[in-house]
């Protein structure tokens, strides 16, 4: 999808001393691709302290930048002689200049020696004095027409390069590229520079831009087209497109709608036209080739955790049912301590790519501990993304549980339990984040009055953070909160309970150990769990860190109960699939069953 013009070449003029104006075509576009594409060698003979070439290139003063940039141009010279080295000399030198000129150093005094070994060896070596670099002494940007009244435009122009900075090329030209890139993101397609202008006195080591663009009248978003070569309703279709027909061009919503479309599960190919010559009285015509995807897939999976061990999982899906996107799949998750089955029936609401209506049913059987249920689950959801990006999700579902604890407590419960439910990520990657924040609050409940055995009010408020600072390190906190209330506790099943310890709650405690006991020590599950953590990690090499960190915890009838400590090092690869965490972890309360343990785990961070 084109949206803008190509730049043409930046032309421009030097004030030579006594007034005389040379014109001279700027070349940071050539240097600057010329940088990027050695910029990474350069860096790497540096640091190696070998550069494997003869001419040498040493700066007066700490000038790294000046000396990596003059190095790239000059490259590696060899097989040269002595008498060879001395006729390339004057060419090293203006390689230097040009080098450190697209940095602002104008007036370099540079001198050259060609020395010899005994051995033959021949070596240019290039002294350089930088002088005083050029600085920006006024800079003239001026938006003209529609665009200069659009804030969105003029609020992303770069501040940089500002009065007083040294001349630097490179950030001259992102300037330029700036406007220009903003322009053609805000429809402005017939926008142009009246003056692009670089004036360089190198005599008063001063220089002086004006950029004077005019942005034209901003294209607009017309109608939206799906082209055929699918059995997909319109409907379904027109659910997809967030916008209004006529409103302002923004790239972003195209990309938007091109995103929403290919993650929606039903396309394997989404070709959007959105050209700006194809419009019409400044009106950009939308037309959309989708490409249906295989209905049907199956998936299968192993995995292993400390918590559970070794489980194998299966789904499949059919992904489209009818022409109104339909879907419904099957999940089945095997493990030794836990086994479960489970289908649903999805309803794509408005819009389709956060909203819907979930129909589901499930199995599941665990025996973990002294505990042993058996659940059957009947429900549906109602998922709708509010304004303010928080996903509510309102629930309703029935729950058979036939469970044990210990070897006396037996029982059996059926509960009609509605849900509300808020939750909210924010992370800068969906795979490994650097930063971000995770939010999610759960209360359901069940009276006695409507097909349920127990009173029961369930509450679960879950917190995590993540921040990276200086690249390389990062700090993780996680807060978790959950009350029952009942007038009979007895009666609330174990799945309603608490229990706490294991890979993803307190470390160095068994997997749901941390619990209240009766007179036989059997674990019965908790009114309230209270789980906190902090973690540091230090990135060593790429995708792998150590980390140090302490949990705080446990499942209690009173909130004011003693909680369990443990501490530990791991470390953790970011592999393709995702995090793995590996742990050593400590548990300082042995009266709680705290020991030395290992804790394998893998999955998102937030």
């Amino acid at each position: 999808m084109g949206i803008g013009k190509l730049a043409p070449l930046s032309l421009g003029f030097i004030i030579q001393p006594g007034g005389e104006r040379t014109h001279y075509m700027l070349l940071p576009a050539i240097y600057i691709k010329k940088c990027l594409r050695l910029i990474g060698f350069a860096m790497l003979c540096y640091a190696s302290g070998s550069y494997g070439s003869q001419v040498r290139v040493v700066f007066e003063g700490n000038h790294r930048d000046l000396r990596d940039n003059a190095r790239i141009f000059v490259g590696d010279v060899e097989g040269r002689t002595a008498d060879g080295l001395r006729r390339y000399a004057s060419t090293a030198i203006a390689q230097v200049e040009q080098a450190i000129r697209a940095l602002g150093y104008y007036n370099p005094v540079i001198t050259s020696v060609v020395t010899e070994s005994d051995d033959g060896l021949a070596e240019l070596v290039l002294t350089v004095e930088p002088g005083e670099p050029v600085r920006i002494r006024s800079r003239n940007v001026e938006i003209e027409g529609p665009g200069g009244d659009d804030p969105e435009f003029t609020g992303q122009v770069p501040r940089q390069p500002a009065e007083g900075d040294i001349l630097h090329h490179g950030r001259y030209t992102t300037l330029r590229q700036a406007i220009q890139n903003r322009a053609g993101r805000l429809g402005y397609f017939d926008g142009e520079f009246i003056t692009r202008r670089l004036e360089v006195d190198p005599s008063e080591n001063l220089a002086d831009i004006t950029l004077h663009y005019r942005t034209g009248e901003r294209y607009r978003l017309g109608s939206v087209t799906f082209l055929e070569g699918h059995d997909f309703d319109p409907d379904l279709l027109n659910r997809f497109v967030t916008f209004d027909p006529d409103i302002p061009f923004h790239a972003d919503e195209v990309a938007k709608l091109n995103r929403d479309l290919s993650n929606s599960g039903y396309f394997s190919g989404v070709d959007i036209d959105a050209s700006p010559n194809r419009a019409e009285d400044g009106v950009i015509p939308i037309d959309i080739g989708l490409t249906p995807r295989p209905p049907r897939s199956i998936g299968a999976g192993v995995g292993f955790s400390t918590d559970v061990g070794p489980r194998v999982r299966g789904n499949w899906r059919e992904h489209y049912t009818n022409s109104m996107g339909h879907r419904r799949g099957a999940d089945t998750e095997l493990s030794e301590l836990r086994q479960n089955v489970s289908t649903w029936y999805e309803l794509p609401l408005d819009p389709p790519m956060t909203d819907s209506l979930r129909l589901g049913a499930g199995y599941q059987r665990e025996n973990i501990e002294d505990v042993e249920s058996e659940r059957l689950t009947l429900g549906q959801q109602w998922r709708h993304q509010l304004d303010t990006g928080w996903m509510q999700v309102v629930s309703i579902r029935w729950e058979g549980e036939r469970f044990r604890i210990g070897e006396d407590e037996r029982g059996n419960s059926s509960l009609l339990l509605p849900g509300l439910s808020y939750s909210k990520l924010q992370a800068n990657s969906p795979l490994d984040p650097s930063r971000g924040y995770r939010l999610q609050f759960d209360v359901m409940g069940a009276h006695r009055a409507i097909i349920s055995d127990a009173d029961i009010l369930h509450m679960n408020v879950l917190a995590r953070g993540l921040y990276t600072l200086a690249d390389n390190h990062r700090f993780l906190t996680r807060f978790n909160f959950g009350g029952v209330a009942t007038n009979s506790f007895s009666d609330v099943p174990p799945s309603l309970r608490f229990f706490s310890g294991g890979d993803q709650s307190v470390r160095g405690y068994g997997y749901e150990t941390l619990s209240p006991r009766d007179a036989d020590g059997v674990a019965i599950g908790g009114r309230y769990q209270l789980v906190g953590g902090v973690e540091y990690q230090y990135e060593f090499i790429r995708n792998w860190r150590i980390a140090g960190f302490v949990d705080r915890g446990n499942a209690v009838d009173d909130v004011f109960d003693r909680l369990a400590t443990g501490v530990g090092m791991g470390i953790r690869w970011v592999s393709p699939v995702g995090p793995l965490r590996l742990d050593i972890a400590k548990g300082l309360d042995e009266e709680f069953g705290g020991g030395w343990r290992i804790h394998f785990s893998m999955g998102p961070e937030l």
